[in-house]
């Protein structure tokens, strides 16, 4: 029987694997009691591409974590949701800084950025946000530093049940304004009458309840726009219903194992 700690998690259940390489944990922020954003630092190298996934343990447990951060970054930065009855994610958020996972030396996944697009229409829920933020950060700072010429424009869906699960609203409403002809960003609350919405005065509705009335509002073209759609799986199987028929360019990403 495992000894259980004060966190309520086996010491034993916070051991990296030590067949791969460790990520350390060197900040962690708070966001709700079931959401937070930890940012790791690999013990190795670790390579990817924005839009991309890593392979996060401890102990014999491991998930796939869609990176927030691009690949310039220094940490690699992870969204996570905690799932009370999860096998993972509550020996995470027991985790102090300064203590390790265990992460596999190779990124994984295909929900990558279309080279042949030019318009990236981004549907995602909480902490779907990641592959988004990832590619957009690499694309601006590309153009910052003279390294492509390329032009592309990101359409920034972004839903939550509440305002606070928001979690990059700040950064990408600050994106929205220094580069108004790049990044187009549409937050939506879901349960607008909640009491924790109360000051909210943006749009509302389930985020793939609005996503054709938007792709309408921008005018885009089927032949040179790409829509991605990040996080809960009910989402994603109702927007790509409704647009698959359409003719309208689709990747998608679930979020399943806790």
């Amino acid at each position: 029987m495992v000894e259980v700690t004060s966190t309520g998690v086996g010491y034993q259940d916070l051991t990296p694997n030590p067949a791969f390489p460790t990520a350390k944990l060197v900040e962690r922020r708070q966001i709700a009691e079931d959401l937070m954003v930890i940012k790791l630092e690999s013990s190795e190298p670790f390579k990817f591409k924005p839009g991309q996934y890593c392979t996060l343990g401890l102990g014999k447990i491991e998930r796939a974590y869609s990176i927030v951060s691009a690949p310039y970054e220094k940490y690699l930065e992870i969204f996570v949701e905690l799932v009370p009855e999860g096998e993972l994610t509550p020996k995470m958020f027991a985790l102090k800084i300064g203590e390790y996972m265990s992460v596999r030396p190779r990124a994984k996944g295909i929900f990558v950025q279309d080279k042949k697009a030019r318009h990236h229409f981004m549907v995602s829920t909480v902490t779907g946000v990641a592959p988004s933020m990832s590619m957009v950060r690499q694309y601006l700072h590309d153009l910052e530093n003279g390294d492509t010429t390329d032009k592309q424009v990101y359409y920034i869906m972004y839903g939550a049940s509440y305002v606070g699960e928001l979690t990059y609203d700040v950064e990408v409403n600050d994106l929205a304004a220094k580069y108004p002809e790049i990044v187009k960003f549409v937050p939506t609350i879901s349960r607008p009458t909640e009491s924790q919405n109360a000051d909210w005065k943006g749009v509302t509705g389930r985020v793939n309840n609005i996503a054709e009335e938007y792709l309408a509002k921008f005018d885009l073209p089927k032949d040179d726009t790409k829509v991605y759609a990040c996080g809960h799986p009910g989402m994603i199987e109702d927007i790509k219903e409704k647009l698959l028929p359409q003719g309208w360019n689709f990747i998608e990403e679930r979020f399943w194992k806790p």
